[in-house]
């Protein structure tokens, strides 16, 4: 109803009955009415907007705030006061009054919804044939927008339809149609996020970042990396370790496997062999076959550092070695079959080959002058 209409069923005066609707105070007789913007001050941020954020909004929209100027008084995004000005203003002139606008939020908030497939069933008998077809759910949403180019209400995005079969209590599809997708999961995987990452070992690890800075610029001889190259279906492996400053190659022997001890009696037999100045520190990725790093940093006194996951780039010298090392050891193959014996010739042979970064010496030459010195 009109405002005089409702002004006069509650009996005030139409212009009070605007300024209530409007979310301000009434001004008492001649007295001046006080600031809009301090009448009723906006509450604490909190996940959803409410009566008060409301009230704001409306009375600065009248005094021709911005909608950005809007958003830093309340503490929000600009773009969720524009959203909330968009859907929550009068559908037909276009004012944005706070009251209206709390009730039309309200009304959309109650759970659960009827999901847009289980209200439309033209939209979901076509879904459902298509999935019996083994269609995935995003070739049936670009399908749905080419058959149904002017119907809005048969377009879906494929997210719609994971979450209908999926989500327990919709019941929009068929359970059973969730065993026509490729995946065959009935259920649907949980993906973490990076901030809600586990634990990767049970030890603590020690992150890249505090590894000291004699590392990082390689003016210091000891620092290694290390990594696996992995053999045929995963099932054979062979241990590298690069040192920083000269690139020097040394590799381990895992004729039994890939766990956590075995890479760890690997690393520690081959440490041992170094002078104790030429082990400062060993930096790894997080694979699990570092997850007993706590007690070979004990049996060698050398601290491992992990790099962060997927960056690569964070050992570097050890990427390219593994590239180099495939022209003895190609991709697809066993290696468990090259004998100890082996794995010393090829270090020994690419310790031997001269690098451009090293000014042409050979890794070994550039060891030897260390050592000498």
């Amino acid at each position: 109803m009109s405002n005089e209409e409702a002004c006069r069923i509650v009996g005030i005066n139409p212009k009070t009955g605007r300024r209530w609707r409007n979310g301000r105070n009434a001004s008492g007789g001649n007295k001046a009415a006080p600031p809009l913007t301090t009448v009723v001050p906006p509450s604490a941020p909190s996940r959803h907007l409410n009566e008060r954020d409301r009230i704001h909004i409306a009375d600065r929209l009248r005094e021709k705030a911005t909608v950005r100027a809007i958003a830093a008084e309340l503490g929000r995004s600009p773009s969720t006061i524009s959203r909330e000005i968009r859907r929550n203003r009068h559908p037909v002139n276009g004012q944005y009054r706070p009251y209206a606008a709390q009730t039309r939020a309200d009304a959309r908030r109650p759970r659960p919804k009827t999901g847009k497939i289980a209200q439309n069933p033209e939209l979901r008998d076509f879904i459902q044939d298509r999935l019996d077809l083994r269609w995935s759910p995003e070739q049936i949403c670009q399908a749905l927008r080419a058959h149904f180019p002017d119907r809005p209400e048969m377009h879906v995005v494929h997210e719609t339809v994971y979450q209908a079969l999926y989500v327990q209590g919709r019941g929009e599809l068929r359970r059973e149609l969730a065993k026509a997708l490729r995946s065959g999961r009935t259920r649907r995987k949980p993906h973490r996020q990076a901030a809600a990452r586990q634990p990767r070992f049970t030890d603590p690890m020690v992150m890249i970042s505090e590894r000291p800075a004699e590392a990082e610029d390689r003016a210091v001889p000891g620092h290694w990396e290390g990594d696996l190259i992995i053999g045929k279906d995963g099932a054979s492996a062979i241990g590298t370790l690069v040192e920083r400053a000269t690139r020097y190659v040394m590799l381990l022997y895992l004729p039994d496997g890939r766990s956590a001890e075995q890479v760890r009696d690997a690393l520690v037999s081959t440490v041992q062999t170094l002078p104790g100045h030429l082990m400062r520190s060993l930096t790894w990725d997080q694979g699990s076959e570092m997850a007993a790093h706590k007690s070979f940093s004990i049996a060698t006194d050398t601290p491992v550092y992990f790099c962060d996951p997927a960056s690569p780039w964070q050992r570097g010298s050890n990427e390219n070695t593994n590239g180099l090392l495939r022209q003895y050891f190609p991709k697809g193959t066993d290696l468990s079959v090259h004998p100890h014996e082996h794995l010393d010739t090829v270090a020994a042979e690419l310790n031997g080959r001269p690098r451009k970064t090293l000014g042409w010496e050979t890794p070994a030459e550039r060891l030897h002058k260390l050592l000498a010195a």
